[in-house]
């Protein structure tokens, strides 16, 4: 299939973006990476009667390092925060992440905003920016705000954006004394969606787990540091609150057995890291 009619608009700041969102709303979809919007529009899943082409703005495309974190803008590619040098020493639970991301050439295109204004329960980057506690600015022609992942994914494919707001950026809070990182997931093929993901930051005193695939949205748990028995019996509370369902690749049970395994695993491989100073 082929896309609907629509008009198409390209701009180069967010401010013309979010006049076009003001006059438009829910009638217009903003183009970055494509690499979702594409595919959506092909199946009519989505028939937008204005696309507003972001991609090539260098005002949006900024990738900044703020005192207390990592802060990416609306057209930054996948690709230019992946191969930042500093990235391990940025946001290390990135760079874990980013070579489970489908294949290299969809993250040369694909934004970090894109991924999480799109809010797929199987994408990585949402599960991350919910594991870290970090946070987007949303912005209308007549504000802004600030909205912390714990409150921005709703349900499938869905966040507490409204439609006459721009995904502006998005932080990653830098690592803090004594955090160490896991990132781990299971999927059919290297590259396909994940049937479950799982990211962990561990410090002496805490645990916070953070799993996606399982449900409609990405979900995390916080405890002291268990270990053994106890762990597992946190991990398997954990996975049967997740309300997984069967399927067609995996049924309800495998689901759950995936979150017990791989967010020990998770949390087996931050511990494994050296403490951070």
């Amino acid at each position: 299939m082929k896309p609907a009619a629509f008009d198409y608009v390209r701009v180069d700041t967010a401010v013309e973006a979010v006049q076009l969102l003001a006059e438009h709303g829910d009638d217009a979809r903003i183009l970055a990476g494509g690499q979702s919007l594409m595919a959506i529009l092909n199946m009519r899943l989505a028939v937008p009667s204005l696309l507003i082409d972001i991609s090539r703005s260098e005002a949006m495309a900024s990738v900044e390092v703020e005192q207390d974190g990592l802060r990416i803008g609306a057209a930054a590619t996948q690709a230019a925060v992946e191969w930042r040098a500093s990235l391990a020493t940025e946001v290390p639970l990135l760079k874990l992440a980013f070579p489970h991301i489908s294949h290299f050439q969809i993250r040369n295109k694909g934004t970090v905003c894109g991924s999480i204004a799109h809010a797929d329960p199987s994408a990585e980057l949402p599960l991350c920016l919910l594991a870290l506690k970090g946070d987007v600015v949303l912005r209308n022609a007549k504000k802004k705000r600030t909205v912390a992942a714990d409150d921005l994914f709703t349900g499938m494919l869905s966040t507490a954006r409204l439609g006459d707001e721009l995904l502006e950026s998005v932080r990653f809070p830098a690592p803090r004394d004594g955090e160490r990182f896991g990132f781990t997931e299971f999927s059919i093929r290297h590259g396909d969606y994940a049937v479950c993901a799982a990211a962990a930051v561990v410090t002496d005193q805490t645990i916070r787990l953070a799993v996606g695939g399982i449900a409609d949205r990405p979900a995390a748990r916080e405890w002291a540091a268990l270990d053994g028995s106890a762990l597992d019996d946190a991990l398997n509370e954990f996975a049967w609150a997740l309300d997984a369902q069967d399927d067609p690749h995996m049924s309800a049970g495998a689901r759950r057995h995936l979150v017990r395994r791989l967010g020990r695993k998770a949390v087996e491989q931050a511990r494994s890291q050296g403490s951070r100073p």
